[in-house]
């Protein structure tokens, strides 16, 4: 079976984004296309999607407690 060609390929990654960007605003996980892209990249080379998740949880709440403690100094 001859292999897709690069425009086939490209198409169907930004298909299966598009898709995976409309269940990610279903779910309010509150990525970004771009961010979202870099997630399944990292998923796509091995990373652990539950370990993946439990970061951006922990990043997302040290930004919050940084922006609160931020905004009481001032």
């Amino acid at each position: 079976m001859p292999s897709a060609d690069p425009d086939t390929k490209r198409r169907a990654a930004r298909d299966t984004v598009d898709i995976l960007f409309e269940i990610s605003n279903i779910l309010n996980t509150n990525l970004d296309r771009q961010s979202l892209s870099y997630c399944i990249s990292l998923i796509e080379n091995g990373v652990n999607p539950e370990a993946l998740a439990k970061v951006i949880k922990e990043l997302r709440a040290q930004n919050e407690r940084l922006g609160l403690a931020t905004s009481q100094a001032a």
